[in-house]
């Protein structure tokens, strides 16, 4: 049937949960219904799409681990030279770590191997390759969830709730 956004009282995106959970939180009445896709669980209960809590529930900032897989996810598995897409992705340090460049979320990219070799020990500059979008730390976990549910024509009301996407 579909995912539901779940926002906190602040309207923050907080979570992506099941239909099935929301409907609960709904006739709990810890919820209210800001969207909806048109489609029905009864005849006057439309199903949800985008809920918002009622009472604003605190979260604890939780840190994103560097990890290859986050950072093609960060990068939306593109090379971010070319915009190549495919099974053969690298990862490239921006500035090269011979000169001191170091394994953090803002020197990491997606580099397919083609356009890794050319950059080789040069920086983006140097090789004359200009990057696509500058790496940057991503702001949540639920960001990678965000932009997977979101591609294509998918859940487009969400789209109004979200920022940076």
């Amino acid at each position: 049937m579909g995912k539901v956004l779940v926002l906190n009282a602040s309207y923050e995106p907080l979570n992506i949960t099941s239909w099935r959970r929301a409907v609960v939180l709904l006739i709990k009445g810890k919820a209210e219904q800001l969207e909806n896709n048109e489609r029905f669980i009864y005849t006057d209960f439309p199903l949800p799409s985008v809920i918002r809590l009622r009472h604003y529930v605190r979260v604890p900032y939780k840190e994103i681990p560097l990890t290859r897989r986050n950072i093609l996810e960060r990068d939306r598995h593109t090379c971010q030279y070319c915009r190549y897409k495919g099974e053969q992705l690298t990862l490239d340090h921006v500035i090269p770590r011979s000169r001191g460049g170091g394994e953090t979320w803002e020197n990491l990219v997606t580099a397919c191997v083609r356009c890794n070799v050319k950059k080789g020990n040069r920086t983006p500059k140097e090789a004359h390759m200009n990057l696509r979008h500058p790496p940057r730390r991503p702001y949540s976990s639920l960001q990678f969830e965000l932009v997977k549910h979101t591609r294509g024509n998918l859940n487009q009301e969400w789209r109004k709730y979200i920022i940076g996407i």
